[in-house]
């Protein structure tokens, strides 16, 4: 049992702790986001309804809720709150967390919940002296992680825990913690004014991290006369509010601008224009699917390492999110600003498609129908085919357009990088097929 002692220490220490701290849920109702998670007859809700023992891995970026959800479980099943930072605790530290808990389970019957935070750091050693714990159930698990469990946490850990994947808040969901924290006792308790710009500007810088909101509000809110504006914001963070609506010509005209900085091949505009987006708070994965399409728009043939390097860093964004992600954001910008240009892939698709849409389509040729089903064979399907492969060379004469749209041409290649060996060959394939006739 706390002494007296230890509460008026609690007690005092409260008024000390960080905006973020003191505004934590203290009921899954009070949690902002993460609707998927705590609805009514999800695992975690029934979990912590029940109040039985569990295991649980929560996975997602950084200020998502993964401290706050662990707080609420132990608050709400009135169990112990153990944390332990995989940063800094070894395996006697785990193992001595284990013992307390074993013992006060022993003594009291009351359960604890074991936090560690950012368990991806534990090494094998580590984890494996938390299996005992877990598979005993002399303890509630709780491992946050920012990095795939899947890559970073040992099997058998896995297997016996429940793993849940929480998002990144919506710019509605930290605008409503910013609400939240200005009017409740525990936060601000009204005695400064939000303006709706500087909300808006506080949303942006926060990327979907309420942690990071509220340290920048708490900031803010020391230097503010009566009201927080932009003005307090940028004084307070030292970060320009960048004028960039995400649904306004703001954001049409920078997209603009960057798309047409790379296809001039100025890297260095197309860099400005991509930090732009960056600190407005776009969506990487908008910025990362604009560069994808610009790498077979205006490079194509040209490099096709660019769609590569740009699949690459759109992936590579989905997997770590930003801040990071912007590296692999610059390098795939950088490889479509530099690379030879070309746009004779989306000329070919839309010449081709053209004639679709006016009607010039024509027969398949009956060699090239499916003859694999019963039937196809007294239809005439497939009959005459041949197979490039019995040819010397891959190639053999043979019609592929259908007969309104024989020699038809839609590929024109360029002379531009690697696009023209691509023209050579091509040339050549094309003057074969068509027996040597000039296009």
């Amino acid at each position: 049992m706390d002494s007296l002692f230890d509460s008026a220490a609690e007690e005092a220490h409260r008024g000390q702790e960080p905006l973020a701290v003191r505004m934590r849920p203290r009921s899954l109702e009070e949690v902002i986001g993460q609707r998927h998670l705590l609805g009514p007859g999800t695992p975690l809700r029934r979990l912590v309804e029940a109040e039985a023992p569990m295991s649980l891995f929560l996975w997602g970026p950084p200020g998502t809720g993964k401290t706050t959800l662990a707080y609420v479980v132990a608050g709400v099943t009135r169990r112990r709150f153990v944390e332990v930072s995989a940063v800094s605790a070894g395996v006697k530290e785990v193992r001595a967390a284990i013992e307390q808990a074993r013992r006060e389970l022993g003594m009291s019957g009351r359960q604890t919940v074991l936090f560690v935070d950012e368990v991806h750091r534990f090494n094998k050693a580590q984890q494996d002296a938390l299996l005992p714990a877990v598979e005993n159930r002399w303890v509630t698990f709780i491992g946050a992680t920012t990095e795939n469990p899947f890559f970073s946490v040992i099997s058998p850990l896995l297997s016996r825990s429940l793993l849940l994947t929480l998002e990144p808040l919506s710019d509605d969901d930290v605008h409503a913690v910013l609400e939240r924290a200005v009017a409740d006792p525990r936060g601000l308790d009204g005695k400064v004014r939000l303006a709706p710009e500087a909300a808006g500007h506080l949303v942006r810088l926060a990327g979907g991290d309420a942690r990071r909101a509220l340290t920048y509000l708490e900031a803010a809110a020391l230097i503010a006369d009566g009201e927080i504006t932009v003005e307090v914001v940028e004084r307070a963070v030292d970060k320009a509010a960048v004028r960039y609506d995400r649904q306004g010509d703001q954001h049409y005209d920078v997209v603009s601008a960057f798309i047409k900085s790379m296809r001039g091949s100025d890297a260095d505009a197309a860099l400005h224009y991509l930090a732009r987006m960056i600190e407005a708070g776009e969506d990487p994965r908008f910025i990362a699917r604009r560069i994808v399409i610009f790498a077979s728009e205006d490079v194509g043939m040209a490099d096709p390492t660019c769609l590569q390097t740009a699949v690459a860093a759109a992936q590579a964004v989905e997997f770590i999110g930003l801040p990071e992600g912007r590296l692999n954001l610059a390098q795939a910008v950088i490889h479509c600003a530099l690379a030879p240009k070309s746009n004779a892939v989306i000329t070919a698709v839309d010449a081709a498609a053209a004639d679709v849409r006016r009607g010039d389509i024509g027969q398949v040729p009956g060699h090239l129908r499916d003859a694999h089903y019963p039937g196809a064979a007294g239809l005439g399907h497939g009959k005459g085919y041949k197979y490039p492969h019995d040819f010397d060379h891959g190639l053999v004469r043979q019609d592929h357009l259908p007969e309104p749209l024989r020699g038809r041409r839609y590929y024109r290649p360029t002379r531009h990088g690697a696009e023209a060996g691509f023209a050579d060959r091509w040339a050549r394939i094309r003057a074969f097929l068509r027996g040597g006739q000039a296009d």
